[in-house]
């Protein structure tokens, strides 16, 4: 693992597939001496020689850049032997000037490159804990998840999601935190321990959700933010109970799963809202919990809003209801692929917010026995 991890250090600095791009500097030099041998005099195209290594400044490291620094500044010796009134001695200080500079700009750059590459390992072990891998099945469950960035080069959002096995049957957690950033991820990273505690000790998802509540209030009034006046999550748990063939679902203000149950979809509004985290102050803290059959062969998709938000060039959402009719039995695995490819389809590869989604499946397996 420590090897491992010193070697995935240096590929960013040192490494990498000499492309085209790579080898664009070379090129460079080759086309401009080419061009100073076989033009007239009097068009110089030697006095682009400097143009080589700074250019070869932002893809190369230090030692390489100079390198060919110095074989430009040999070219041009070799030019003034055939052209003695090139002006020679200004455009090998040209030469040199651009080469130490280009050195020095390479040497910022690969420390740039280092830090971000070191801050992207942070990122990904953040990652891990805040949404670590889920197993992928957990009786008769088969489990997958889904998880994009709103920015590509992000690790981690605002979104989080769990699935837990307890004593109390599975159970799951999907939600959103407002706004983005660090504030968001802290929010979330908070939701999910709580949920992680709770999920075992409390014996309804009614008792979940009050600890939830009092740990995004506490949250918010220790890390206050000045762009919004609180912190708040849309939230959805489920559990489903390893006694009998039905799912129990408490939406907090969240996105409505749906189920796809003897091929037919259902979305499963709640019957009654139930408020987001950390709004219950405000409008109440009535929880209601809705209970609907969840039998051998069903399947079940929990997702945030940036899945049924998402739009196309036209301003249309992403027909999710009518999507997941059309996806017949596939596994959850294979589901959540086809939902990735086919939301970059839709909104064109554009994205403006995170996405998350759980997909589950209940197989005929017993709830504790293991798959043959």
């Amino acid at each position: 693992m420590i090897m491992s991890a010193r070697l995935r250090r240096r590929r960013p600095a040192y490494s990498g597939r000499w492309d085209a791009a790579r080898l664009s500097p070379v090129v460079l030099t080759v086309l401009i001496a080419v061009l100073a041998f076989s033009t007239p005099r009097e068009m110089a195209f030697s006095r682009l020689l400097p143009a080589a290594p700074a250019l070869a400044a932002a893809m190369w490291p230090v030692v390489p850049t100079m390198l060919l620094g110095a074989f430009c500044l040999l070219l041009m010796t070799v030019l003034s032997l055939f052209y003695t009134d090139l002006g020679t001695q200004y455009t090998a200080a040209a030469i040199v000037a651009v080469t130490l500079a280009a050195a020095y700009g390479s040497h910022v750059r690969l420390q740039r490159e280092e830090t971000l590459f070191q801050l992207r390992l942070v990122a990904d072990a953040a990652q891990k804990v805040l949404l670590r891998p889920l197993p992928r099945r957990i009786g008769d469950l088969e489990i997958e998840s889904l998880y994009l960035a709103a920015q590509e080069q992000a690790r981690i959002g605002g979104d989080f999601y769990e699935a837990i096995g307890t004593p109390h049957g599975v159970r799951l957690l999907m939600g959103d935190v407002r706004g983005k950033g660090l504030s968001a991820v802290g929010v979330a990273s908070a939701v999910i321990s709580c949920f992680r505690e709770a999920a075992y000790d409390e014996p309804d998802l009614q008792g979940i959700v009050h600890r939830l509540e009092t740990t995004v209030t506490r949250h918010s009034a220790v890390f206050p933010i000045q762009d919004q006046p609180e912190h708040f999550a849309t939230a959805l748990l489920a559990e489903i109970p390893h006694d009998g063939d039905r799912l129990r679902i408490l939406n907090c203000g969240h996105p409505p799963p749906l189920i796809a149950h003897r091929g037919k979809v259902r979305v499963l509004d709640p019957t009654v809202p139930s408020p987001p985290l950390n709004l219950a102050a405000l409008i109440g803290d009535r929880y209601w919990v809705d209970t609907v059959s969840f039998t051998p062969g069903d399947r079940l998709l929990l997702y945030t809003d940036g899945v049924s938000e998402a739009r196309d060039h036209a301003g249309r959402f992403f027909p999710l209801p009518d999507w997941m009719q059309r996806q017949g039995l596939q596994k959850p695995r294979v589901l959540l692929d086809r939902l990735h490819r086919d939301l970059l389809l839709h909104s064109g590869g554009m994205r403006d917010d995170d996405i998350a989604a759980l997909a589950l499946r209940r197989s005929d397996v017993g709830f504790w026995e293991s798959p043959t």
